[in-house]
């Protein structure tokens, strides 16, 4: 794609913005900063419990986004923002070598944990959206990293495999014991609420 000659940042689509990102538009690169850093910044938080890591994450993951931005392939609205969120959230995974770890946590024997009384959701009650956040980052981190990454950031188990180096079946398997372990506290809280 050629750089676009009349370019006005604040107003301009992905697509263009992206195009001059690509050419190393210095006013393109600040406005996809602008436009996407809070997003980028949230889905750093979601993978490091540390905000000064996160925004190092974030910064991070920007660098490698305009390194990048030319391999990017606009397919409509939404594309930029899911295509960075990719880059983002295997640079979570690469730069802190957590990878390696989690995979050995995902196939460590957590067996033993029976999930069968645990997956039956019923009508779920309301619960506080922060007190919600607060169980999901209790769940043990191989749990709570699967749930995040299928629930939130939509990916699939076979993606998150991949990106994990684990096999489909133990990321579906994770997610089960998250999503059991998740009602069992949702079950807890309700009963506390109604003392």
């Amino acid at each position: 794609m050629k750089r676009q000659e009349v370019f006005d940042a604040p107003s301009c689509d992905d697509s263009i913005l992206a195009a001059n990102c690509a050419h190393g538009d210095a006013a393109s690169q600040e406005e996809l900063y602008k436009r996407y850093g809070g997003r980028i910044l949230s889905l750093c938080l979601r993978y490091s419990r540390d905000l000064p890591e996160a925004e190092d994450l974030m910064h991070d993951a920007f660098v490698k986004v305009f390194h990048r931005i030319g391999k990017f392939q606009y397919t409509g609205p939404g594309s930029l923002y899911a295509w960075m969120s990719r880059v983002t959230i295997n640079l979570c995974f690469d730069s802190s070598k957590k990878r390696k770890k989690l995979a050995e946590t995902l196939t460590d024997s957590m067996t033993g944990f029976d999930i069968a009384d645990e997956t039956d959701t019923g009508d779920l009650p309301d619960i506080p959206p922060n007190k919600l956040r607060e169980m999901v980052e209790g769940l043990p981190e191989a749990y709570g990293t699967v749930f995040k990454l299928y629930v939130v950031d939509g990916l699939s188990h076979k993606e998150i495999g991949d990106m994990l180096g684990i096999k489909e079946s133990t990321s579906s398997s994770n997610f089960a014991r998250a999503r059991a372990l998740l009602m069992r506290k949702i079950k807890e809280f309700v009963k506390q609420d109604e003392k």
